[in-house]
């Protein structure tokens, strides 16, 4: 039995399956999301092309052990940066924000790559530099520079202005400072330094949309009277997104109900395109119902608690915060697509993962679980021992 072939044998299969059956159903959500939809009718399609070039990524990513993120992750790091300033100057504006650059017929956003190159530099920083510059050993050096690679380019992300790929950073961060052996005040002390900025950014780093939202989210939630006054302005989407999920009951509206014919669909009625990215979770809770969002929250829940069952099994700290930056990203993408679409935080502009619609971002999701997978896959191998003293030991 060859190395390789041993490797493909210990993915953790049970994750393997659960991301396939996620990307499934997000497939079939798409499928109901975007009929009735001219210009539409083939983003399933496009998003099975997506998972399938995903999954190479994730199994190559698998197979290969994380240690070369030592020195890739930097490289990664550097080109992200890149593709941020890329869009500065090439990058196509899209609902307010210049995110994208479009590749031919391909549209990318480096703000997703810029997400998962964070998780390799942060884990090599806090994880991996003390051992190979002592200086490091510094808790208080550490966090400095951590917070300089986190803070560059989600400053520059905020000024696309790309306020959701922004957000995920904050939690990211410090689930890694808080896995990384660093002292628990010191987490203490960053979180109050961030409540103090947060003013700042409010009044003088978002653009007049964005606190328009935030705004329009805070009114509706205390005033009936503001609502009314908002609902053909900024709190149109908010308000039928509340109706979506409110209507739909156990059974929900959807090819599942037997309520479908006598109740229209309000997504498909009221929802800009962003329906089969942004607002998926609201198109799933009205096509089918409680239960239907109940299983998808169940699947991504297991998937998130397998992923912490890998980073205990990690063979080095490294590997572990990798597994840990992925988990916080996760759940911070699931916490903020959910909530804007019943109303539980402003809207931010943020996919589901594995369910949304998007090419870009599919892949990005993909080869963060291939690196999990990789700390899974090689988790029995001493990093210290290089191939050739593991090959003489057989």
């Amino acid at each position: 039995m060859t190395p390789l072939f041993r490797k493909f044998l210990g993915i953790n299969w049970v994750i393997v399956i659960n991301i396939v059956i996620l990307i499934g159903f997000g497939v079939y959500a798409i499928y109901n999301a975007a009929d009735g939809r001219p210009g539409f009718e083939n983003k399933w399609s496009d998003q099975v092309i997506w998972s399938c070039a995903g999954g190479v990524v994730f199994f190559v990513t698998a197979l290969l052990d994380y240690k070369w993120l030592r020195w890739g992750a930097w490289i990664m790091y550097v080109a992200a940066l890149g593709g941020i300033f890329l869009v500065k100057a090439i990058g196509v504006e899209r609902s307010g924000a210049q995110s994208w650059i479009e590749v031919g017929s391909i549209t990318v956003q480096p703000s997703q790559f810029a997400i998962v190159a964070g998780i390799a530099v942060l884990a090599i920083v806090f994880g991996d530099l003390q051992r190979v510059v002592p200086v490091f050993r510094y808790p208080f050096l550490r966090i400095l520079l951590g917070s300089i690679l986190a803070v560059v380019p989600m400053a520059l992300i905020l000024k696309e202005p790309d306020l959701g790929s922004a957000m995920v950073w904050g939690p990211m961060f410090c689930g890694m400072i808080l896995v990384g052996s660093i002292p628990f005040r010191y987490l203490i002390a960053l979180i109050l330094i961030v409540m103090t900025i947060l003013p700042l950014a409010y009044f003088f780093g978002l653009k007049d949309y964005q606190k328009r939202r935030i705004d329009t989210y805070i009114r509706m939630l205390t005033t009936t009277e503001a609502k009314i006054e908002d609902v053909q302005g900024d709190g149109w989407v908010p308000y039928h997104l509340q109706l979506a999920v409110g209507s739909s009951g156990f059974e929900g509206k959807g090819p599942l109900s037997r309520k479908i014919e006598d109740q229209r669909s309000i997504h498909r009625t009221f929802f800009p395109h962003e329906a089969i990215n942004d607002f998926i979770s609201g198109v799933i809770c009205e096509e089918f119902g409680f239960r239907g969002m109940l299983l998808v929250l169940s699947g991504i829940s297991l998937l998130i608690f397998q992923c912490i069952f890998v980073a205990f099994y990690a063979r080095d700290q490294m590997g572990r915060l990798v597994v840990v930056g992925v988990v916080a990203a996760m759940m911070t993408y699931v916490f903020m697509n959910v909530g804007m679409n019943i109303l539980l935080v402003p809207i931010t502009g943020l996919p589901l993962p594995f369910i949304s619609y998007g090419g870009t971002f599919m892949v990005v999701v993909l080869f963060m679980f291939g690196l999990v997978q990789s700390v899974w896959v090689h988790r029995n191998i001493s990093p210290a021992k290089n191939p050739r003293e593991r090959a003489v030991e057989a």
